[in-house]
């Protein structure tokens, strides 16, 4: 984690697992089924209008209004998907890996990103945006990073919780994945703990292949 982060997010942490030998594939009906009565249960249960009062979402627009930039104009990626979803549209089906990662990023009302590793050059780092930063984003526009946390590589930025680029984005071809949960400040040591058991177990019962590495980052560690 670098220090233009800490500063500003002092509490934040990361939680990163890698995989090995995955196979990426549509996803399995067990899994459509699951998302679905979930995505049914949250609408019962959740209003549109109430959405940023739902914890973890309200968290991550204060830490993104800490990193000097306006949630409502650049809203953590967890909110999107669920103002989406209590919109009535579908949930998004793309492929088995970014499905499992959209689940839990839905479940649990946090930002999470899924990753190509082999399109990631050298180290990766969690830093503040600068002006210099920007990417195609998923969503196919063009996305200015500056005061925004991100993920960058040697070849520069290409995560974030906000909106990922293509640059790393997981296809039926992506074999060996890099996987991020973005925790706010609100989950202690337990929970986070739990949170990234769960997720390195359900994708790769879905996806197969190795988990190879499963821990914690956080800004105290650097």
């Amino acid at each position: 984690m670098d220090s233009s982060i800490t500063k500003r997010l002092p509490n934040i942490s990361l939680g990163v697992l890698q995989y090995r030998d995955v196979t990426v594939s549509d996803s399995p009906k067990m899994l459509q089924g699951r998302i679905n009565l979930f995505v049914e249960n949250l609408r019962l249960e959740n209003e549109l209008a109430r959405l940023t009062e739902i914890p973890g979402i309200r968290e991550w627009r204060a830490c993104l209004k800490q990193a000097g930039t306006d949630p409502s104009r650049y809203r953590p990626s967890a909110e999107a998907l669920l103002r989406r979803l209590l919109q009535g549209n579908p949930f998004f089906w793309v492929n088995s890996a970014v499905d499992v990662n959209n689940f839990f990023s839905v479940l649990h009302a946090l930002p999470l990103g899924i990753y190509d590793a082999a399109q990631i050059e050298g180290d990766v780092s969690f830093r503040l945006g600068t002006a210099d930063d920007r990417y195609e984003g998923l969503n196919g526009r063009e996305v200015s990073m500056e005061n925004k946390p991100l993920l960058a590589d040697g070849l520069g930025a290409f995560g974030s919780p906000i909106v990922d680029s293509k640059r790393t984005c997981v296809t039926e071809q992506s074999r060996d994945l890099l996987h991020v949960i973005f925790f706010h400040d609100q989950f202690d040591s337990a929970k986070q703990d739990e949170i990234l058991g769960s997720v390195g177990r359900m994708f790769t019962e879905i996806n197969g292949g190795e988990l190879v590495h499963s821990g914690i980052v956080s800004a105290q560690e650097g």
